[in-house]
């Protein structure tokens, strides 16, 4: 059987992030995903209204059920919602060191709307950063991760919270032709892109390129690899993304 990511993420009832986004994009790297749910969340591709979130004890049943059913390699985390079910990763994670983990560390949805309480789950993140094999944080949650504003210096204050590896995200920069991504390792650059800025705003864009970089990961590649895989997939899906509604957040189209 092919590879296995296990990811912990919220659903989104629209398709265009969360669970779906990360089953899609794990599909299309060439690996199987798995899932362990953290919240149902109220909300379209435009808007989050609402959430409720999973407890830790079933959450923590979601993952323990398909362990020894699956051939897991990789585990990603995205919206987690709550400090205890960030608590019951973490146990997760102690328990099962030989996982790789990507983790995206979302706080808000890209149109803004809450996903849990940033204060508290900033906090609680901090468990979570040493466990990760690679953080994915845009430059708003790398800022809100460190309470840092400088780019390099929050990236710095990551490996001092014990990071291994921190792929920075430069889509909310004031770059208004180009993004730029940067990859670095044990504190040091090792790759940096730059795409063309499409037009608009994406719902799923963060998630995506996450889980895909799980399934290379899950299926081998180095780290530098895999992110430049991912980044090479996620560029041409958001090229074809489809508009819900007139001037709205578009959807990557994953197939």
């Amino acid at each position: 059987m092919r590879p296995t990511v296990l990811c912990f993420s919220g659903l989104d009832p629209s398709g265009g992030a969360g669970l779906q986004a990360d089953i899609e994009a794990i599909g299309q790297s060439g690996a199987h995903a798995a899932i362990a749910c953290t919240a149902l969340t109220i909300q379209n591709s435009q808007q989050v209204f609402g959430f409720e979130a999973t407890s830790k004890e079933l959450l923590l049943a979601q993952a323990h059920a398909v362990v020894g059913d699956l051939p897991i390699k990789c585990v990603k985390s995205g919206m987690l919602g709550t400090t205890d079910n960030i608590a019951a990763l973490a146990e997760f994670l102690r328990e099962h060191p030989e996982y790789l983990y990507v983790l995206d560390p979302v706080l808000v949805a890209n149109s803004g709307g809450s996903l849990g309480d940033q204060a508290t789950l900033v906090k609680a993140f901090v468990e979570l950063i040493p466990l990760a094999t690679v953080l994915t944080p845009n430059t708003v949650e790398l800022r809100a991760l460190t309470g840092i504003k400088d780019i390099d210096q929050a990236t710095a204050q990551l490996f001092a919270m014990g990071a291994k590896a921190v792929l920075v995200k430069g889509g909310h920069e004031a770059t208004p032709d180009y993004i730029r991504n940067a990859l670095f390792i044990n504190g040091e650059l090792v790759s940096e892109t730059r795409c063309p800025r499409l037009e608009g705003e994406y719902h799923g864009s963060g998630c995506s390129l996450a889980s895909f970089i799980a399934g290379r990961l899950a299926q081998g590649d180095d780290l530098k690899q895999a992110v430049n895989h991912a980044e090479t997939w996620l560029f041409g899906v958001l090229k074809k993304a489809e508009s819900p509604v007139p001037n709205g957040q578009k959807i990557p189209k994953r197939f």
